[in-house]
């Protein structure tokens, strides 16, 4: 029915399929079964996880990895100490029946209901098509929190052993925090490494590989649990370190069976789990208290609303693109809890905890509240807002080459800057695996593929795949076998449609350039620091050039002659200081020159700022007589500049000789120097002046 599957989950028709069989089985006197927590917690549980471990995107998880952290272990925590803390109030008030809850139970209780369920949000969202932000934050914090889950309940449940809990085991409790999550995850990863090793020599015999990650996953998951540690991060850390080598290593097939079997046993353990919910919801003992209910009920949507509000303020301070109003809302409204809650209270003792059926009522309560309301009305909210949706596009190997590039650069970026970021230590890591990882874990050649060559096969295989399903290749007569399909030999291409085929190893040295230039650049790069910045040695030397030649040219503005161009074609200034520099005999001197300004230069020095200096400050033009046509035609002399003695100035200093030592150069007097000038075009004195 189409029309009824658009507007309920699937999960909701699920439970009540449940509650139908399971009122029916008590409808003819038996006993119903009852969801118990080995079943859940040892065969339904893992395919679950192990599927979204598994094809986790792991971009987007790793980029928000930080927002999911905070949102998974703050905000749980936030939930269970405050709704365990408001429910010991609730107790205090609501009278005789409530009274004996102490504020362990009651914290305890808030444990078990603050974690947010992933397969209740895998079982919604998957449905409502929402975008890849929202999704992975939701459903991260739904994988993460499992950790605090599992610490937060065997620790209220042992302090309720106790008969006085001390400082010590407070701290011992908050160090066990990071001995359940960082135990489970190191757990998880051994026996990825494990699994992609095995996959190595599996390549005569195809069959099993599939075989060795279900075993592998599964392993990590029940050693975990064997220690009290986190089985779901193993889970997850498993699957994730393993599949890009074992995809590597395994063939087509077994990628497809692993693909397709992971998602048909994941789906029928959640239809599994809705059911029994439904089927226990009947089936159980309850103990209905309209105070506790409501209180629960009301103050775990006050908590989740405060907590993303509080945590969303925080985490934008530190976020490039920050979490909008609509963002917070569908997080907040997403945070649905399942069977993962309602199997922790299950587990509970009836020694200890007498108030257990009123505990697993309200627990169902807040599960049938969170699916049916929140999750039926999640899917018009997110169309009322305008919320972005989750948009199916294809990679192509253009977006993969940009996202590379992008990321090259963005770590080139923050190695300049000498910030060591997200992009700085995912580099690292990606180098570390081609060194050393990759060849130890990938089979043959396939060790050594570069990532956008990998993933240009991998596409191809796709399409290829693709197009045979889809009939693309053309008809071939049902007559012929497959056998002598395989004996026909194919037709040579002409000559003129023949590309030039590179060898493997010119291949692998264009590759290599490519990578290794574009990786390796930013090494030889400094990281920028205004502290170690070097002072530049010239920097005062162009301040005192620039001076003088200010100088010089208010000099020139009081002359009336004309300077003249040379006959010759000019030079470019540093060409001519080159040429003076390397044959000063090649200029012969000009007679009658002794009263022109004479600029000198330095052989020995020719890149030198101070490599032009004026000897003569006044030409004979300036004694009141007018310039001769001669001295007008001669121009400008160059002179080899003598050595200064100690107390004269080197710029304005008058020549002392017109010896034939002194080489001499027709030359302008706009010399733009080393640098050009913004007024490099115009002469020191126009013509005219």
């Amino acid at each position: 029915i189409p029309s009824v599957s658009s507007i309920v989950p699937e999960s909701c028709l699920l439970i009540v399929v449940g509650l139908l069989v399971g009122g029916l089985i008590k409808g003819v006197g038996e006993k119903p079964p009852i969801l118990k927590s080995d079943i859940f917690f040892l065969f339904l549980l893992p395919p679950i996880i192990l599927d979204a471990g598994y094809f986790l995107p792991l971009r987007q998880f790793t980029e928000n990895l930080g927002t999911i952290l905070i949102f998974a272990v703050v905000g749980t925590l936030w939930n269970a100490f405050f709704l365990g803390g408001l429910m010991y109030a609730v107790c205090q008030l609501g009278g005789p029946g409530l009274n004996h809850i102490g504020l362990l139970a009651n914290l305890l209780f808030g444990s078990i209901i603050s974690a947010v369920d992933p397969v209740a949000v895998l079982a919604v969202f998957e449905e409502i098509h929402i975008n890849e932000l929202l999704h992975i934050l939701v459903f991260g914090e739904s994988l993460l929190n499992d950790a605090v889950t599992v610490v937060l309940y065997h620790l209220f449940e042992e302090f309720a052993n106790f008969e006085q809990v001390t400082i010590i085991d407070i701290i011992l409790g908050f160090l066990s925090f990071f001995v359940v999550s960082l135990g489970g995850v190191l757990v998880g990863v051994i026996y990825g490494v494990i699994a992609a090793f095995t996959s190595r020599f599996t390549s005569h015999i195809r069959v099993i590989e599939p075989l060795f990650v279900f075993l592998y996953s599964y392993m990590a998951y029940l050693s975990a649990e064997l220690f009290h540690l986190s089985g779901i991060m193993a889970l997850i850390a498993a699957g994730v370190v393993m599949r890009p080598y074992v995809e590597a290593n395994i063939s087509h097939k077994s990628h497809t069976t692993i693909k397709y079997f992971l998602k048909m046993w994941s789906s029928v353990s959640e239809t599994l789990i809705f059911i029994f919910l439904g089927v226990s919801t009947v089936a159980g003992h309850h103990y209905w208290n309209w105070t506790f209910v409501i209180s629960t009920l009301f103050f775990c949507l006050i908590a989740r609303v405060l907590g993303v509000l509080v945590l969303t303020w925080f985490i934008n301070k530190f976020r490039i693109v920050k979490l909008t109003p609509k963002d917070q809302f569908i997080i907040a409204y997403g945070g649905l809890r399942g069977a993962i809650a309602f199997s922790l209270g299950y587990l509970l003792d009836y020694e200890h905890f007498g108030m257990r059926d009123m505990f697993l009522t309200a627990i169902i309560t807040v599960i049938f509240f969170t699916v049916f309301v929140q999750g039926m009305t999640i899917r018009p909210l997110v169309d009322l807002l305008a919320v972005k949706k989750k948009q199916e596009t294809k990679r192509s190997i253009n977006e993969e080459i940009h996202t590379q590039f992008l990321d090259h650069l963005l770590t080139g970026i923050e190695d300049i800057c000498g910030h060591y970021g997200h992009h700085h230590w995912k580099d690292k890591l990606n180098r570390f695996n081609k060194k050393y990882v990759k060849k130890c874990l990938i089979a043959g050649e396939r060790s050594k593929e570069p990532q956008l060559i990998a993933f240009y096969h991998k596409m191809e295989m796709k399409q290829a795949i693709e197009l045979v399903e889809s009939g693309g290749i053309g008809k071939i007569p049902s007559a012929v076998s497959t056998v002598s399909i395989q004996n026909i030999n194919p037709k040579t291409l002409p000559l003129d449609r023949v590309l030039p085929a590179l060898s493997k190893d010119k291949e692998e040295e264009i590759r290599k350039i490519l990578r290794t230039n574009l990786q390796k650049t930013r090494q030889r790069l400094r990281s920028y620091n205004r502290h170690t910045l070097v002072a530049d040695p010239y920097e005062e030397a162009w301040n005192q050039m620039l001076l003088r030649r200010q100088k010089a040219r208010q000099l020139e503005q009081k002359m009336n002659n004309y300077l003249t161009v040379p006959a010759h074609r000019l030079d470019s200034p540093t060409m001519s200081r080159a040429r003076i520099g390397s044959d000063p005999l090649a200029y012969e001197p000009k007679e009658d020159s002794e009263n022109l300004p004479i600029i000198t230069i330095d052989p020995a020095s020719p890149q030198s700022p101070e490599s032009v200096d004026l000897m003569s400050e006044e030409p004979k033009g300036c004694s009141g007589l007018p310039p001769s046509p001669e001295e007008d035609e001669e121009g400008l002399v160059m002179r080899v500049k003598e050595p200064s003695s100690p107390g004269t100035d080197d710029v304005f200093t008058p020549g002392t000789s017109d010896s034939p030592s002194n080489q001499r150069m027709l030359r302008c007097l706009s010399d733009p120097g080393p640098r050009p000038e913004p007024e490099e075009g115009e002469p020191f004195i126009p013509k005219g002046q």
